[in-house]
């Protein structure tokens, strides 16, 4: 039976008065203890506590708040640089990278008003605990994986709400103080980006909070039993502090890898939802058949339409990006085709084209992090604007379909 000790671990030297809030709890979980420190991801104060813990000695291992891309890109700042941005457009990722640097600008920008690095607790907990020669453990789920679990639980007819949410948290210039960055303890980056939905969302709550309180305490248990560590320091958002300290508490993981595994599938879509994008290219196609069967005009008409419609809103998402001519160009004409092929996108074809007509250079990757922190610095930079162009003309084409297919009816009904 898991049994939480009261008693806080005694510090070698005397607490500033500003680190006594540092909300902290020590488990013992068969045989085992970890003791769990909340800490802000934007706060001097939270680093400084982590040094402290470290210092001690108690500790035979590190916990971190981190999955192995977020721990790359901490070890490893110039990642971002030596990106292949042909094979992320390729692969389908350049909405999930858009989204990483999206929430990675929305930590930098709120940092730099405070003059505080970016999750300066995680690299202090890295740096100390490496010269400690401590075992570094990566406990949290990879974002990606996150990401598309948000995406999943939340109704399809809010996922554009969604993402307009994540934009306006990104782009906002309003002032913020030392005492609304302390706050954040009381939750994460990724809650406090979405945290206009989150509050009252459980379809944001659940793979956004409870999901990661849930894995990363299966990834805490997992550890400790395989490598038999006897005192583990976990440094983690306090928001997620109260729901690992439950789960431990009442013994809901009985196979951590079990848990872990279950948590990490991304979850299939519905059957009819899987095959609503053919059901549209049939239905649109149906319609075509049976306009150009009552007469020419009319079937020339419903071609027209789609062209105009689908390829015009496609092509004015890659316009309102800066996009080159020839990208806008091929926006009009490749959106019309795409549509009726599921399996692909326009926003591959413009992001491609793009990418090639103009290359991002060195500078571009190397001042990533800097100009996503401005709604200026994603249209200058040549990567982030590639990364839009995918996305607005995907957005154009897709509001295009709808609207074109909802005209392509009323012809058939009106004729």
């Amino acid at each position: 039976m898991s049994e939480l000790i009261q008693e806080q671990i005694p510090p070698p030297v005397k607490i500033k008065k500003e680190t006594e809030t540092e909300p902290i709890k020590t488990l013992e979980v068969d045989g085992h203890k970890i003791t769990i420190l909340g800490t802000a991801h934007i706060s001097q104060t939270s680093a400084d506590k982590v040094k402290e813990l470290i210092a001690t000695g108690e500790f035979d291992a590190v916990a971190v708040e981190l999955c192995p891309s977020r721990h790359k890109a901490i070890v490893n700042p110039d990642l971002l640089s030596k990106m292949d941005l042909f094979q992320v457009i390729k692969k389908g990722q350049a909405s999930m990278v858009a989204a990483s640097l999206a929430l990675g600008a929305f930590q930098q920008r709120m940092a730099e008003r405070l003059g505080v690095e970016p999750g300066a607790e995680m690299r202090t907990a890295i740096k100390d605990a490496t010269e400690a020669k401590l075992p570094i453990l990566l406990i949290d789920r990879e974002i990606g994986t996150t990401l598309k679990r948000i995406y999943h639980n939340v109704p399809w007819w809010r996922r554009i709400e969604l993402y307009s949410g994540l934009l306006a948290s990104i782009i906002t210039r309003e002032t913020v103080s030392a005492e609304e960055i302390e706050r954040l303890k009381e939750g994460d980056v990724l809650e406090s980006a979405f945290s206009q939905f989150a509050e009252n969302e459980k379809h944001l709550y659940q793979p956004l909070i409870s999901e990661r309180d849930e894995y990363m305490s299966a990834r805490l248990l997992k550890e400790c039993m395989e490598n038999n560590y006897e005192h583990t320091l976990a440094v983690v958002g306090a928001g997620h502090l109260k729901g690992i300290e439950q789960i431990m508490m009442n013994g809901r993981i009985n196979d951590p890898d079990v848990t872990i595994q279950q948590l990490d599938t991304i979850p299939q879509s519905t059957n009819w939802f899987k095959f609503l994008p053919w059901v549209i290219v049939a239905m649109v196609l149906t319609g075509f058949t049976i306009g150009f069967m009552r007469s020419h005009e009319i079937g020339m008409a419903m071609i027209i339409d789609w062209i105009l419609i689908n390829g015009g809103l496609a092509a004015l998402g890659a316009t309102i990006v800066l996009a080159h001519p020839l990208t806008i160009l091929t926006a009009f004409l490749a959106a019309p085709i795409t549509s009726l092929d599921p399996t692909t996108g326009v926003g591959m074809f413009t992001a491609l084209v793009e990418a090639y007509l103009r290359k991002p250079t060195v500078g571009d990757f190397s001042r990533l992090r800097s100009d996503t922190a401005s709604l200026k610095g994603w249209w200058h930079n040549r990567v982030t604007r590639i990364l839009l162009i995918f996305l607005f003309s995907s957005l154009g084409s897709i509001i295009g379909t709808y609207i074109a297919g909802y005209k392509i009816v009323e012809l058939i009904i009106g004729s």
